[in-house]
């Protein structure tokens, strides 16, 4: 069964607003999936998404309140089947933690968008809601996209 492990830098934001995405299209999709998100920091360990993100995939009919942010380990290299970074920092990052027994494929989010490969997901963070909705449209897109693929292996 696939696994997807989204991660970005404090994984209060970005990452669970691309797992609950993710979520919610794999369950439109009938499609049997894990899904996570973690951070490459561990500010934000044990905390709920940041409200603006929550309210957010509330508008949009998905609920990640009951997600909280943890930090990105080794052994999720071998957890997961996939890891994806929301940008290129993250990226980097996670590169630089890769075990010599990782299983997991790394690859930005936006990489499984047409036409917006190699770009990062927009960070809210230091704006307002409307970034948030700019990050969600972005997720999405990258969820419906990503979804897609595994459904076709």
């Amino acid at each position: 069964m696939p696994s997807i492990l989204f991660v970005c830098l404090g994984n209060i934001c970005r990452s669970p607003l691309a797992e609950g995405a993710l979520r919610a299209e794999a369950d439109r999709l009938r499609l049997d999936l894990i899904v996570d998100s973690a951070g490459t920091g561990n500010w934000h360990a044990g905390e709920a998404p940041d409200e603006r993100a929550q309210r957010t995939a509330l508008r949009h009919g998905v609920d990640i309140s009951a997600l909280r942010a943890r930090q990105v380990t080794r052994a999720d290299f071998r957890r997961f089947t996939h890891i994806i970074a929301l940008d290129h920092e993250n990226l980097a990052n996670l590169r630089k933690l890769v075990p010599a027994d990782a299983t997991a494929e790394l690859s930005l989010l936006l990489d499984h968008v047409p036409d917006r490969e190699g770009q990062a997901v927009t960070d809210p963070w230091f704006g307002d809601e409307a970034g948030f909705e700019i990050t969600w449209d972005e997720v999405a897109a990258a969820a419906r996209g990503l979804a897609a693929k595994l459904r076709a292996r």
